[in-house]
This record gives structure tokens, C-alpha cells and sequence, in this order.
């Protein structure tokens, strides 16, 4: 079969595609074929290597996973003898971080619980380019956010990939939504569902009178205090992504902020979780959320997937057609 192999950390120029065997399944594992693969933040750090304290599960000198992807959806070819929840032609998508990677190939065999069942009305382009983004989205908002029907809630990195969703899961929860954007995405995110945009270009947030219950701070550079100074008595900032600053801030600043006042100031570490795939399942059956693809690619073009990728203005989701 044909895979996408790194072999060191670099650029994108050190991807190759290659013939390699096919994989069979173990006695707990599915055999899956790829239709469709998408790319992730955690898909730059496995290729980069960087920032370098991610070598610890990475890899300290080359990578440990050689075949990159997270997301993939496609179609069961074969099952271990111990695996209870698929059959052979089930179409199925996934998050492949918690067992191996492994997912910019034909063919990947991994742990039935990385998997779910694909929603019938989506695509399998749309199916990949959900389980990761979407449930980072998701456990930010429920699980750290501890969101509430009715609270005003800001996302500052709206028109990205987690973004996206999170503007869409938290409008499901009842939430009064601000998407934070540049100017060529406010079409975007008003199309997702925001009650209402901002314009990072033009204006600051942080400087307006609007306070907030809930904050998931998904890109930029805001300092912590900023942030802080934007939320409500009793307010929580849900630290996903951004600039290392930020995230600095967070760690060491977070804790202190959050014992010693009423304002919460924290990180998510996103988990793959089957039971928060099946969840996301059902809000996309139900029509509560849809991927926003940017761009699609070859597998073959994964290079220049990640190059634009990693230019950092991707409108949703750039996914790989296997």
C-alpha cells in the first residue's frame, strides 16, 4: 500500500510517499481503508518536532510514529476475532492519536475504540475532518467551559478548525455565541451560526464593555490578563491554542488566578474519546454541526497540504483524499 512516511523532524519536504506492506489486524483492531484523512495542529508538532517538549511523546531525535494522521474516515475491511463493534463495510471515521497515528496511508489497523460508526449524511471528506477538532471543541467547552444554556460565550480563533465547531457545538448547548475573526472569514462564521462577530483587524475585544461567562481562547495572542479582564465574576477561559506565550501565561499564571479570585483560568489537553465521537455523531445526524473543509488535496500533495496548513489561515479544515 501506499503511505506518507517521516522519517526525521522537519518541513514539509521531508514527507515521502511510499510503498510499504499492508497491515493486518490484531486480535482487538479494525482493519480500515482510507478514504479520507485531514490535518490537525498535532499533525505540525509530529512533523516539526517543535515545540521541542513534545519530543517527550513524539520522540526525542526522529519521530516515533513514522506514518503521520490523526483523522481518517473510510471503510472496515477486515476485524480482529475479538472486536464486537464493526463489520467489514462499515464506513467509520476516527481519531487515530491515543494508538499509533498512522492515518496518511491506504490502509490503517487500529483499536475498534478509535472509531465510530460515519454519520450516513455526511461525506467521507466531511467525516475525516471532524473527530479531532470537533471533540477538542467539545471537551473545552462542557467539560473545562462547563458551558450553560443562556451564557454569552466568546471564541476567539472562530474560522479555524476547532473554531468552527466550537461555535457551532456551543450554539447546541444554548449559548449565546461571539466569534472572534479576521476580516476575510466573517462570512464564514456569521454562516456557522455566531450571534455575533469580531472583527480582530478592527477591533479589540478585551477593550469593549461586553463581559463573558465562558472564553475558549482556540488561536491568537491575547495575554492572560486581557483575557481575564474580559470575563464575568465567576467567568472561565479555556485556554486550546495559541501563541507559547499564551500558553505559558496559562500554566504558571493560570492557577494562581483561578485560587485566588472567582474567575477560572485553565488548559485543555484534548483526548481522543469514543464516547465524545459518538456524541459528535449525533449532533452531525442531527444537523446541529458541519465540518467547514478549506481545502481538499491528494495524498500525494500532502506537502503542500501542510504548507498551506501551516500558514495558519486554513477557513475550517484542509483534508486528503486517499
Amino acid at each position: 500500500m501506499k503511505a506518507i512516511v517521516c522519517n526525521k523532524y522537519g518541513s514539509p519536504d521531508v514527507l515521502e510517499l511510499i510503498e510499504i506492506e499492508k497491515p493486518m489486524p490484531l486480535e482487538n483492531q479494525v482493519l480500515v481503508k482510507v478514504h479520507s484523512a485531514s490535518l490537525n495542529f498535532s499533525n505540525l508538532v509530529l512533523l516539526k518536532g517543535k515545540p521541542f517538549l513534545a519530543r517527550i511523546a513524539f520522540g526525542l531525535l526522529r519521530p516515533k510514529y513514522t506514518i503521520p494522521g490523526g483523522d481518517i474516515a473510510g471503510v472496515v475491511e477486515a476485524i480482529g476475532k475479538n472486536v464486537k463493534q464493526f463489520q467489514p463495510g462499515d464506513e467509520v471515521f476516527g481519531d487515530l492519536s491515543s494508538c499509533g497515528w498512522g492515518g496518511f496511508a491506504e490502509y490503517v489497523s487500529v483499536p475498534e475504540f478509535a472509531l465510530a460508526l460515519k454519520p450516513t449524511n455526511i461525506s467521507f471528506e466531511e467525516a475525516a475532518a471532524t473527530p479531532m477538532a470537533s471533540v477538542t471543541a467539545l471537551q473545552g467547552l462542557r467539560d473545562k467551559g462547563k458551558i450553560k444554556s443562556g451564557q454569552k460565550v466568546l471564541i476567539y480563533g472562530a474560522s479555524g478548525g476547532v473554531g468552527t465547531f466550537a461555535v457551532q457545538i456551543a450554539k447546541s448547548f444554548g449559548a449565546e455565541v461571539t466569534g472572534v475573526c479576521s476580516t476575510r472569514n466573517l462570512e464564514i462564521v456569521h454562516s456557522i451560526g455566531a450571534d455575533q462577530i469580531i472583527d480582530y483587524t478592527k477591533e479589540d475585544f478585551t477593550q469593549k464593555k461586553e463581559r463573558y461567562d465562558l472564553i475558549l481562547g482556540v488561536n491568537g495572542s491575547n495575554s492572560i490578563s486581557a483575557y481575564k479582564r474580559a470575563l464575568k465574576p465567576n467567568g472561565n477561559f479555556v485556554h486550546v491554542g495559541g501563541a507559547e506565550s499564551q500558553m505559558f501565561q496559562s500554566l504558571v499564571l493560570g492557577p494562581f488566578i483561578s485560587m485566588t479570585g472567582s474567575k477560572k483560568i485553565s488548559n485543555l489537553l484534548q483526548r481522543a474519546n469514543q464516547k465524545d465521537l459518538i456524541y459528535v455523531k449525533e449532533l452531525l445526524e442531527t444537523g446541529k454541526i458541519k465540518p467547514v473543509i478549506d481545502k481538499r488535496y491528494k495524498l500525494s500533495e500532502v506537502s503542500e497540504a501542510f504548507k498551506y496548513f501551516q500558514e495558519g489561515h486554513a477557513q475550517g479544515k484542509v483534508v486528503l483524499t486517499v
